[in-house]
């Protein structure tokens, strides 16, 4: 069986062990070098998602490993939502205030009901939707990916896992059934939204209906666009697409009571 955590750090673009470097600082000559030479590139987020996000997660995220990054990411989010603060997108210099969830709350990984390894696949499903979204992974694609895939050395159990998800057909009732509380479901969006920049109304009808079957409130969708994009920068060679507003954010943390 493959490590979910490992799976999870590679795509997110975490820090890889041993390298100093991550997956998505290759984001500008990733596709390319994943086609000439799958093992040299190291990319397993180009392969499967390409460089349509433009953007990679810098500074400290990276260091944290990814159930951290997505449950710091989502916890900071609500963390502002909770207490009021307008949404305010600041341009990520030099290391960006990340940490991870703090232990006792529910955001943290030891705190999954249905365990750390079940719901980070959830994650990794999660992100592979939303790599679907604007529908430029076709069958001819996923033959491409499959080639590559079976020389990146991830290991027969993740790649069988990874092509078996890019091949179902997407079920949102099943991918929000992962999300057992409150807080997963704020994550699971939160790595939706990590994966893509959503630039087109495929991917910006996706994240909004993803978000409405998830039950969260405008509000705090608005503070997680702020978040996400705060921890984002534009990867290199990539040029950095604006993220459209999905509304006007109150602030008001009484909207829903559940949160």
């Amino acid at each position: 069986m493959f490590d979910p955590k490992k799976l999870l750090d590679d795509l997110l673009g975490s820090q890889i062990p041993g390298t100093g470097s991550t997956v998505r600082e290759k984001g500008g000559q990733a596709v390319q070098m994943a086609k000439d030479n799958p093992l040299a590139a190291g990319a397993l987020a180009a392969v499967l998602l390409g460089t349509g996000a433009g953007r990679q997660v810098t500074g400290t995220a990276v260091k944290l490993g990814g159930l951290a990054v997505i449950g710091g990411l989502a916890y900071k989010a609500y963390q502002n939502y909770k207490n009021g603060n307008a949404p305010a997108e600041t341009p990520a210099t030099g290391e960006p205030d990340l940490l991870p969830p703090p232990p006792d709350t529910s955001f943290h990984p030891s705190q999954a009901p249905q365990g750390e390894d079940e719901f980070t696949l959830t994650l990794v499903r999660a992100m592979i939707s939303a790599a679907k979204a604007d529908g430029h992974i076709d069958d001819d694609e996923r033959q491409k990916i499959a080639g590559k895939l079976s020389l990146a050395g991830i290991g027969t159990d993740a790649e069988k896992f990874l092509m078996s998800e890019l091949e179902t057909p997407l079920d949102l009732d099943t991918l929000v059934a992962g999300a057992q509380t409150d807080a997963q479901k704020l994550e699971l969006y939160t790595a939706s939204r990590l994966t893509i920049d959503p630039d087109t109304r495929a991917e910006r009808g996706y994240l909004d209906l993803l978000a409405g079957r998830l039950g969260l409130p405008d509000a705090l969708v608005d503070h997680v666009e702020a978040t996400v994009s705060a921890a984002k920068v534009p990867a290199s060679g990539v040029p950095a697409s604006g993220v459209p507003e999905s509304g006007k954010a109150t602030g008001n943390a009484t909207a829903n009571s559940r949160w």
